[in-house]
């Protein structure tokens, strides 16, 4: 789905919010739009409730789980290949190349994609995008936002929204229609499979858009970090490379050698005798 649909108010918001394209500091309020966002929260609510779910709750009553799960695989494959581009950006080249192994064998033995034969040869999915991308750059989330259709996100994700979401099966297809029928696909196909998640999510929250702010918020933050704590402010940034040797510590600097005729330096507490 591309955002050409995107309501002015909200794309002036997003353009106001580059100042916060950085760090925040402990004074800087999360979610200064909360009551614009508030607003596009229950427009998407009321969305999912009489288009999205009713249609995912037939998709899945309908297709068979076999046919999802294919579904499922065939869109993450393009997933796997973007992610390989993702940490090859962020300098995690022994990833990257697991991503390249992914796409190739799943591409190639797995029917396109629709069969995945690399989780059983022990390639796991890494799930980077352009987003965390940016964070490892050094880009600070920014402002929460919530966008229509496409539900939370914050500045910096917003920056990366439009290629992370462009990349997709129909990206390589050249029929107009086609592509839409896949960008529906794929919409439905994700809103099936969070069918239960949502039930659990609307019995247990409170404020339902304060937990999926923070939900969310947190979420991102440890996909960014690869589940570390963020380096301290002022203090030198942990290397996310695969040249960082986790637990090394820099050498010491050798003892300079004694001077002929010097006298050997005194123990700092020489024995009692």
């Amino acid at each position: 789905m591309r955002s050409r649909g995107v309501p002015q108010l909200l794309l002036a918001a997003l353009l106001a919010g580059c100042s916060t394209f950085g760090a925040r500091t402990p004074g800087d309020k999360v979610d200064p739009w909360e009551n614009w966002n508030r607003k596009v929260f229950h427009f998407n609510e009321r969305l999912d409730e009489n288009v999205l779910k009713p249609t995912a709750t037939a998709y899945s009553n309908v297709v068979p789980r076999p046919v999802r799960s294919g579904i499922d695989n065939f869109l993450g494959n393009a997933a796997d290949a973007w992610s390989g581009v993702n940490n090859f950006l962020q300098g995690k080249f022994a990833k990257g190349f697991e991503d390249v192994m992914r796409f190739g064998t799943n591409t190639v033995f797995g029917l396109g994609g629709f069969m995945d034969v690399a989780t059983e040869m022990g390639l796991d999915h890494q799930y980077e995008d352009f987003g965390q991308t940016l964070g490892a750059w050094g880009f600070g989330p920014g402002a929460y936002v919530v966008w229509p259709l496409f539900g939370p996100s914050s500045v910096r994700e917003s920056f990366a929204l439009p290629l992370d979401r462009a990349v997709s099966p129909a990206l390589v297809i050249n029929d107009g229609a086609v592509k839409w029928e896949i960008a529906t696909l794929q919409i439905v196909n994700t809103r099936a499979n969070l069918l239960g998640a949502s039930k659990v999510l609307d019995d247990i929250a409170l404020d339902k858009y304060t937990f999926v702010r923070d939900a969310y918020l947190q979420r991102r933050r440890s996909l960014v970090y690869d589940g570390e704590e963020p380096p301290a402010k002022g203090g030198a940034a942990k290397p996310k490379g695969d040249d960082a040797a986790p637990g090394s510590e820099p050498p010491k600097a050798p003892a300079e050698p004694a001077q002929p005729g010097a006298p050997a330096p005194a123990e700092p507490n020489p024995p009692a005798k």
